[in-house]
């Protein structure tokens, strides 16, 4: 009896530490190029399908990164479309800000929005990034009410965080695709 205690102990405790290993998510980061441009990307923790960009182009010398974001939506409003070019607030680690949407196009089963946080020199917005995000320990986008607009409305999960512990070398990766890209034209 106490062997098969042992046993079926040992069986759990493995079973235990599987899952344990299995529940941390493991930050996936994209880096690749596409045309004129290359990118840095990261998936979402909540909803996985949901990405961070960092995309750097060669028309900036590869000296900028333009941020942005997506998020999948199941909710279908008739006037979803209606929020391009709209700057919608959000927070961001709890700090009120606004994104601009870029794009709002048919996915899966809803739609996928795209927002901008805009376009910055590359180098300082990065270690910026990396700062805000040691400080909080997390990188938190949430869609929240604003003036004339409901986030539940548009957004059945309005909240994601991504892990950003290989920001810095992701998207130096990217920066170097971009300066590769620059030679080959020269």
């Amino acid at each position: 009896m106490k062997r098969f205690l042992i046993i079926v102990s040992a069986h759990l405790i493995l079973f235990l530490l599987i899952i344990a290993y299995q529940a941390q998510a493991e930050e996936e980061w994209t880096i690749d190029r596409f045309k004129d441009l290359s990118y840095a990307r990261v998936s979402g923790e909540v909803t996985h399908g949901d990405s961070l960009n960092f995309f750097i182009s060669k028309e900036d010398d590869c000296a900028k990164v333009w941020n942005n974001f997506t998020f999948y939506t199941y909710e279908k409003p008739a006037d979803i479309k209606q929020l391009m070019d709209k700057n919608i607030p959000i927070k961001m680690n709890g700090k009120n800000l606004t994104a601009k949407v870029i794009s709002v196009s048919p996915f899966l089963m809803g739609y996928r929005v795209s927002f901008s946080l805009g376009k910055f020199p590359l180098k300082e917005y990065i270690y910026f990034l990396k700062e805000f995000y040691d400080e909080f320990e997390k990188y938190e986008i949430e869609i929240v009410d604003g003036i004339d607009f409901k986030a539940s409305k548009y957004f059945d999960i309005p909240v994601n965080s991504w892990k950003l512990d290989k920001l810095v070398p992701s998207v130096f990766e990217a920066h170097k695709q971009c300066k590769e890209i620059n030679n080959l034209d020269s």
